[in-house]
């Protein structure tokens, strides 16, 4: 099963990309596609579009075009559960002790990496990054 990842911009500006993708690697993770974005406002608006009347919304999308991001196809069985379950809870005072957001995050807002919530939105998010063509054969 595939799902999406996002290092964000805080990590990336932290140098902790690749610590990251290498706890993701040792955890079972097998990294299918990646690349380096810099969201632009019409592309972070479309993807968080779910969050539209959220009061978080706005600073989501200007967090997420403040700098590149990491964009991540990865694959393991149950990949969305275990993702979100290793990534640890948004705020990282509340995250479990060796999670990524405990580990790299450095507020609620400004939490090191996104992981898709369902299956549904796993394809739908990797589609939203990566072309069919780009990961045919996986």
């Amino acid at each position: 099963m595939l799902t999406l990842a996002i290092i964000k911009p805080d990590a990336i500006q932290a140098g902790n990309a690749g610590k990251i993708l290498a706890f993701l690697e040792g955890q079972g993770f097998k990294l299918r596609a990646a690349r380096l974005v810099r969201l632009t406002q019409t592309q972070a608006e479309t993807f968080y579009a779910v969050h539209r009347e959220r009061p978080f919304f706005r600073s989501l999308v200007t967090f997420m075009t403040s700098g590149r991001g990491l964009v991540l196809a990865l694959e393991r069985d149950d990949a969305v559960s275990y993702l979100r379950e290793i990534i640890g809870a948004t705020d990282p005072a509340e995250a479990t002790p060796g999670t990524v957001r405990k580990l790299y995050a450095q507020s609620k807002e400004r939490n090191a990496i996104h992981a898709a919530d369902s299956p549904e939105n796993a394809a739908r998010e990797v589609a939203f990054f990566f072309p069919e063509g780009e990961l045919a054969g996986l």
